[in-house]
């Protein structure tokens, strides 16, 4: 007996809560760096065919958000089912492994109970010293020199032989382009980039019928920088057409000296991107690499659906954190403000999931790992500090007073409800935004007194534990 007919004997005898003869299989799809531009979240220039389909197929969050607005530290986080105040990982320096060496990761828990992992892509923050060889059975990596994780940072994120295929840099703003700020349309073939390597091996894997449940992580680079792309995506959007973020001058007067200090640092200066005229530029980049990601994303789902497993399969879609292009005088992420937090979030769950659901209550990725474990009928783990979205995978209306919460470095948090966003930092320095008169955050309402009982239910969800950092700050 195989071990798929063995699960379905098992759910017979009520060992399993899953819907179905047999466990699910998971298709865990993650990009890097995209933030709510998305078609189907409303933006208007996105051309997000892929995403907008994907999300007819399932539940589609609105208001989802990251655990932490940096790489490493959400990664780590989602993959753990624990806050960096736990762990200790704020950067991306930070390894795992060193650091928590008997954490159990979800697809580890996946293997544990039954489940075949593969891996490929940009799934933990990099191959090395990133990867986890607990987590996965076999693993894909590609880059343009071919060795596993030997090249510097932004060979994933380009095409062979060089890690830089054009004139270096490309763009030349003093100060960010040395951090791979930079962009350019490349003569080449989706097929010739990491991202099509990897959404080939994943079409690949799911023609096949396996003998059993499998859990398939594939991580695509894009819309990370540097914003290197093939030339057909880059035209899609022509100059000229392409529209500014909103900004409002003078937005942050109403801050605190430590937040203007992290707008406005060394390797975000949105003055020197509009003085060198690179603004429009940078965003027709961004947009492409969107574009770009989304192809890749389709190419994974065609083969998904003319493949064996279309049926059986939950599809968990999700971004690492957002990213500002100017929004609050602010390039990259590593803030606490929505542009930075928010992210696109879709859970396609057969027999649980309606087709074409919206959810606006506030969720985490950190509620991922509680989720895929309760949806496959796997044991549930005590040390989890999200919660199963299975309540509002069936009503996404469903009663839900747990916000999301937000960390960047130690002691700083965001809350964020279905209405308000509430920050404090280290210094006590706060915020307080009313998303629903001010989506864009330009007002700061943290000094109302009538809203000093709301900032104080709000604060009562900030997190008590804040452990020492386990890496010095290093960025990427």
């Amino acid at each position: 007996m195989n071990a798929r007919g063995l699960f379905s004997i098992l759910f017979l005898l009520g060992f399993f809560s899953v819907p179905g003869a047999e466990r699910p299989n998971v298709l865990f799809i993650a990009v890097d760096d995209w933030n709510d531009w998305v078609g189907c979240l409303g933006h208007a220039q996105a051309k997000t065919p892929n995403v907008n389909r994907l999300a007819k197929r399932g539940l589609l969050f609105t208001n989802a958000h990251c655990v932490s607005p940096v790489c490493n530290p959400s990664r780590v986080a989602l993959m753990t089912g624990l806050r960096p105040g736990t762990t200790g990982v704020y950067e991306n320096g930070a390894v795992m492994r060193k650091v928590a060496p008997g954490v159990v990761t979800i697809p580890q828990h996946f293997r544990k109970h039954g489940y075949v992992a593969h891996g490929g892509g940009k799934i933990f923050h990099d191959v090395t010293p990133h990867y986890d060889p607990h987590s996965f059975d076999k693993y894909f990596w590609w880059h343009p020199r071919g060795a596993l994780g030997s090249a510097r940072h932004g060979s994933p994120y380009s095409v062979e032989p060089d890690p830089e295929p054009v004139k270096r840099p490309a763009r030349r703003i003093t100060s960010l382009t040395k951090r791979n700020f930079d962009w350019a349309a490349i003569d080449r073939p989706e097929t010739d980039w990491p991202d099509g390597k990897v959404a080939d091996w994943a079409a690949g894997f799911l023609a096949k019928k396996h003998e059993q449940p499998f859990f398939l992580a594939v991580g695509l680079f894009r819309p990370h920088v540097p914003w290197y792309n093939p030339r057909k995506f880059v035209k899609r959007f022509p100059l000229e057409k392409i529209k500014l973020p909103l900004v409002k001058e003078n937005d942050l007067d109403d801050l605190g000296p430590w937040a203007k200090a992290r707008a406005h640092d060394r390797n975000s200066k949105h003055d020197k991107v509009v003085e060198f005229g690179e603004w429009k530029p940078a965003v027709q980049a961004y947009l492409a690499s969107i574009s770009f990601s989304d192809a890749m994303l389709g190419r994974v789902l065609d083969a998904l659906d003319a493949g064996p497993n279309a049926r059986d399969t939950l599809i968990v879609f999700w971004s690492d954190h957002g990213y500002h292009l100017g929004e609050k005088g602010h390039w990259h992420k590593r803030t606490l403000w929505e542009r930075s937090t928010r992210v696109p979030l879709i859970i396609v769950a057969p027999g649980v999931t309606r087709a074409g659901t919206r959810c606006a209550r506030p969720v985490s990725l950190l509620d991922l790992y509680p989720t895929r474990a309760d949806l496959c009928g796997l044991p549930a783990r005590a040390e989890l500090e999200g919660q199963s979205l299975r309540p509002l995978l069936k009503n996404p209306k469903a009663e839900w007073e747990r916000p999301a919460v937000i960390t960047w470095q130690k002691g700083n948090h965001a809350v964020r409800s279905e209405r308000w966003r509430y920050i404090r930092y280290r210094t006590g320095e706060e915020e307080l935004y009313d998303h629903q008169t001010d989506p864009n955050e330009w007002n700061n309402l943290a000094n109302d007194p009538k809203l000093a009982e709301l900032r104080k239910q709000m604060a009562k969800w900030l997190p008590t534990k804040n452990s020492k950092p386990n890496s010095k700050p290093k960025s990427k």
